[in-house]
Order: C-alpha cells, then sequence, then structure tokens
C-alpha cells in the first residue's frame, strides 16, 4: 500500500514507510517539502511556471505538425469520419485518461511521473514489477518521439523542395540524414539551462498556436476549389481504405488522434522544475488535452470539408500526405507557406519531445533502471543544472530507431504505432493499480476528481484494453498481406517489451527495488535500519546512517 507522508503542505503518496520523514523539513521551500516527502532531494531549479510547463506540453503535441504527420494513419484508414466524429469519440476517453493522470501528478509530482505512481501504488511486493513495465514502456514513447516528429518534419522539409523542382524525388538516405541533422540541432537545445530551456519552448507554444490559427484561417479562405466545403455526408462519412469493416476502419483510425493527443504527460515529467507542482502540473496536463480536443477538432473538421479526393493524397509523388492535401485545395506559394509554418511547428515540437523524454531517462536512471549505465545517465550537467548525459543518450537511441526508415514505409511506421501504443499502456497502468488494488485508500492531492476519479479510470482502462490489439492491426488482410503491408509494431514494440520483463525476472529483480530515496530521512522506530545484523535502537544513530543507507527503498 501507498503510505501518506506529511510535507509541510498537503499529504503525498510516497515510497517513505509510515513514520518516516526527511530531516530539515523546516529550511526547505514548499515545494521542496513535498519532494522531500516522495523521497527525493531538489535537484533541478523550479524555473517552470504553470504556463511555460503548459507551453513545453502544448508544443510537445503540437498539433499543426501532429496532424500533419498522422493523416497516414486518420484519413488513410478511415476517410472524412476519422477526423469528425472519430475525432470527438475518441477525445472523450483521451480526456478521461489525461484527467486520471493528472489526479496521480497532485499527489506525486516527481519527473519518474507515471513510473514513481505505478511503484507506490502496487506496494513492496509488486511495486518493482509495475514500475519497470511502466517505466520501460513510456521511456520507449518519448525516446520515439523526437526521432518520428523529425522524420514528419524532413519529410516536409523534401516535400517544400519536390514542390519547388518537381523532377526531384527524396532518397530513404536524404531523408534519414535531414532527420539526424534536426535531431541534433534539437538535443543541443535541449542541453541548455532550465530557464532557456523554459523561455525557447514559451515562444515555441506562442509559435504553435499563431501558425495553427493561421492556417484555420487560410484553409478555408484561401482555397480555389469549387465548391469551398464538401457536403455533410461527404465529410462526416467513411471512407475504408482497409480490409475491414467500416467501424474497425474508424477505430483503427484513432492511432492518428492518441499519437497527437499523447504529449500531456510531459507536463508531469517537468514537474520537479515547476513550482506550486501539485496543482500547477495537473492543470497543465488538462489545459494541454482539453485545449487540444477542441482546436484538434476544429482543423480536422475543415479537412474533412475541404479535401478534394482523399486517395489521391496518398498516392502524391511528393510523398507526404498533409503537403499533398494543401496543394490540392491552395494556391502553390500559400501552400508552400502554410507547409513552411507546419515545418516551424514540427520542428520546436521535437524540440519539446527531447527535453520531455531527458527528464524521463534521468528519473529512471536516478533509480538505476538503466543497469550499468545509470550512473552516467543520472548526472546532471553542473553548468546548465540539466541532464545533458540523458538528453544525447535519448538521441544516439533515437537515430538508431531512424535505421527502419530503410526497411520500408511499414517499418518506420512502426514508431507511430508505439507512441501511441506504449504512450496508453504506460498512462493507464497505475490508474489500473490505483481502482484495483488501492481504491478508496488511495490519498489525492490538492487537485482531484473526488467522486469521479473511479468512473473516469474505469473508463480509462477499458478504452487502453480495447485499442491494444486494435493498434496492431495492419491495413490489409489475408491474401492481400505481404511483408511491405505488415504491421511490425508488435515486433517493434513487443520484441523489446518481452526482453525487458524476462531481465527482471532473471536478473533485475534482485538489484531494482523501485524509486530510490536519496535525501536523509529520520526513521520512526519501526523501520530503524539494522547495521551487521544488529538492530539500531538510537535514533540519532539511524539519522547518520541515513546517509551510508539512502537509496533504501523503504517499505510502504
Amino acid at each position: 500500500m501507498a503510505v501518506d507522508v506529511e510535507a509541510n503542505g498537503p499529504p503525498v503518496t510516497s515510497v517513505l514507510a509510515s513514520g518516516d520523514l526527511p530531516d530539515n523539513l523546516a529550511e526547505l521551500s514548499a515545494d521542496e517539502q513535498t519532494l522531500a516527502a516522495l523521497g527525493y532531494k531538489q535537484e533541478f531549479k523550479r524555473e517552470f511556471s504553470s504556463w511555460t510547463t503548459f507551453a513545453v506540453s502544448f508544443s510537445v503535441m503540437g498539433l499543426l505538425p501532429s496532424i500533419g504527420t498522422t493523416m497516414w494513419y486518420g484519413l488513410g484508414y478511415a476517410g472524412p469520419a476519422a477526423n469528425t466524429w472519430g475525432w470527438i469519440l475518441s477525445v472523450i476517453f483521451v480526456l478521461c485518461v489525461a484527467m486520471s493522470m493528472a489526479e496521480l501528478a497532485s499527489s506525486m509530482p516527481t519527473s519518474g511521473g507515471l513510473y514513481y505512481a505505478a511503484a507506490v501504488l502496487a506496494g513492496p511486493k509488486y511495486g518493482p514489477l509495475a514500475a519497470w513495465i511502466t517505466g520501460w514502456a513510456n521511456w520507449m514513447v518519448q525516446v520515439t518521439g523526437a526521432p518520428s516528429v523529425g522524420y514528419g518534419c524532413a519529410g516536409m522539409i523534401l516535400a517544400v523542395a519536390s514542390m519547388r523542382n518537381p523532377d526531384y524525388v527524396p532518397t530513404d538516405w536524404q531523408t534519414f540524414l535531414l532527420t539526424v541533422f534536426i535531431m541534433i540541432t534539437q538535443s543541443v537545445l535541449s542541453s541548455m539551462p532550465t530557464r532557456w530551456i523554459a523561455n525557447f519552448n514559451s515562444v515555441g507554444s506562442i509559435v504553435n498556436i499563431a501558425c495553427l490559427f493561421i492556417t484555420i484561417i487560410i484553409i478555408p479562405a484561401a482555397t480555389t476549389v469549387t465548391p469551398k466545403f464538401q457536403t455533410s455526408d461527404f465529410a462526416w462519412g467513411i471512407q475504408n481504405f482497409t480490409d475491414w469493416p467500416d467501424g474497425v476502419s474508424v477505430m483503427m483510425s484513432f492511432l492518428a488522434i492518441t499519437w497527437t493527443m499523447s504529449g500531456y504527460d510531459s507536463s508531469f515529467h517537468l514537474s520537479e522544475e515547476c513550482s506550486n507542482a501539485a496543482v500547477a502540473t495537473p492543470r497543465s496536463i488538462v489545459m494541454t488535452a482539453l485545449s487540444g480536443s477542441v482546436l484538434g477538432f476544429i482543423l480536422n473538421v475543415l479537412i474533412a470539408y475541404t479535401i478534394q479526393d482523399v486517395g489521391e493524397i496518398f498516392e502524391s509523388d511528393l510523398g507526404q500526405p498533409w503537403a499533398a492535401y494543401l496543394i490540392q485545395i491552395l494556391p502553390e506559394p500559400i501552400a508552400i507557406a502554410v507547409l513552411c509554418m507546419t515545418i516551424i511547428c514540427a520542428y520546436t515540437m521535437g524540440q519539446g519531445c527531447m527535453v520531455s523524454a531527458s527528464r524521463v531517462c534521468f528519473a529512471y536512471a536516478r533509480d538505476d533502471c538503466y543497469g550499468i549505465f545509470s550512473p552516467l545517465l543520472k548526472k546532471v550537467n553542473r553548468h546548465t543544472l540539466t541532464p545533458v548525459n540523458a538528453v544525447w543518450f535519448n538521441t544516439l537511441i533515437g537515430v538508431l530507431c531512424m535505421l527502419l526508415l530503410f526497411g520500408g514505409d511499414a517499418s518506420i511506421a512502426a514508431i507511430f504505432s508505439i507512441g501511441a501504443l506504449a504512450a496508453y499502456i504506460a498512462f493507464v497502468l497505475p490508474v489500473f493499480i490505483k481502482i484495483v488494488f488501492v481504491g478508496n485508500n488511495f490519498r489525492p492531492g490538492p487537485w482531484n476528481l473526488g467522486k469521479f476519479s473511479v468512473p473516469c479510470g474505469i473508463v480509462s482502462c477499458i478504452f487502453v484494453l480495447v485499442m491494444m490489439p486494435i493498434f496492431c492491426f495492419p491495413a490489409v488482410k489475408g491474401a492481400n498481406l505481404t511483408a511491405d503491408g505488415m504491421n511490425w509494431t508488435i515486433v517493434v514494440f513487443g520484441v523489446p517489451m518481452v526482453f525487458v520483463v524476462i531481465w527482471f525476472f532473471v536478473d533485475a529483480h534482485k538489484w531494482f527495488k523501485g524509486p530510490k530515496i536519496n535525501i536523509n530521512v529520520t526513521y520512526s522506530s519501526a523501520n530503524v535500519p539494522t547495521t551487521e545484523g544488529v538492530e539500531v535502537k538510537d535514533p540519532a544513530l539511524a539519522v547518520s546512517d541515513g546517509e551510508k543507507d539512502s537509496s533504501r527503498k523503504a517499505s510502504a
């Protein structure tokens, strides 16, 4: 069971054993007290506000580039219906997931986020396994985020080149090298001090919002097709481009929506750098999900009502459906201008993904999740006070992921599927544990759902359980299914996850015990540690021994 530890403020759900308290609480700020009560010392500067935390989260979600990049998996499966009632239906469930996550963030505002929540909610017996699965699933989301966004950004840049020079056809090597270049420059920016990152992402969020609104205005105002708008029967109708029934094709199109609407967890991972984190973090999560739901629906409806030929944009020589759609309805100069705005937004989005991924990597390395690599990855750069090593480690893994590009379109598509499938597994696993095993004993933070907590959590869990197999469906089946048309998500995501689970039972369970306490703790008389097999009776001695035993996993 999770325990409640009183910091000088709202009670928090912590890995500290009942009765144990961090030393010198009175000398810490309110945010530092809350973090100390969770078992961690303050290592970052708290230079993110509620707005700048939201700015990173909104930038990571990146509505304009996300919708443009994932048209393959929305319109490409179910046609315009994916953009209209398909969006409405899916975001209802997405908002339930976001609010359930926000409740956890208020109770446990740490960089570890969902991983930490899974550990303390599952208790000392099952907590390490729950944290291990949640952590690795969440890290896979984070580490594939930047390369998938970079790949989309590179595709749009090369599409502009093709629009200007119709004889130019990009090669896989050009796409790969441009993506790597984009990721390297984003990594440099993500290695900056916290205040610089906050300011950069604040500007990036404003640019994202401005470009989104400009695009929403331009599409209906500048379209040259006649009539400007399709009928409602067309815009809300299903055009099934799969071999599955219509209903299944619409559910498959949720891949585009859930991938787009998965950036709100970034606020959770920045909570150790945010002021008043127990309130600001959950508010940022909900603000990101709500704003994304509304603005994303407006843009998607415009696309559904203005697109002329769905099949044509996927058969275009440009190789990028968003670019093909724009050139289909707008004059070429305006289409290129909108595409350039999308590229700028995609770049800031990828940089936000880098920041979020580095914080996740740091938090997991702090608890030795990465084995022999953990000491290097948990170091905070003494000049920038940011986890620079974690930034570049994720970049290296991301570049290796981009090698999937040479396996064909189906292979590279797997990094988008992972972004949705792994994300929502990580999002709801601690929610599932809270509902099934903790129940009414869960101690919420200052931001909570009250009586709607359990119903909201149940809806979230059911949604993910239903969508897990559907995200692994190929678009075609039977005689039409070939290696090129196969959905390789189950391999690219499933094989590594099977490996890490086997690793846990074979070896990692011996040394991985979940979140590690890295502060000095005053133990209660019931929890005093032992020295050389002899129980320590003197509380003062227990305090001094706390430094030697600071990595002890307190039983919850």
